[in-house]
């Protein structure tokens, strides 16, 4: 399983692009994506993420993000 954060819809947010690639030993697990970026007022994050070998989602009511103001 891996996955990146884009901005806007078409760039890729720098360092966060993160992947787990061991066996899985239930029917969840967690990737956890971490960076700082600076956003505009609008501006918009997506999780964009993508399996090798098995079939899976990320869960929208299981995904979260978390932001703060800097400065």
């Amino acid at each position: 399983m891996r996955g990146r954060l884009v901005l806007n819809g078409t760039t890729e947010i720098r360092g966060s692009r993160g992947e787990i690639s061991g066996a899985h030993a239930s029917e969840a697990t967690a990737l956890w994506l971490q960076t700082m970026a600076p956003l505009a007022q609008g501006d918009t994050v997506e999780l964009q993420g993508t399996f090798r070998a098995a079939y899976g989602y990320f869960a929208a009511d299981h995904t979260s993000f978390w932001g703060c103001k800097v400065g």
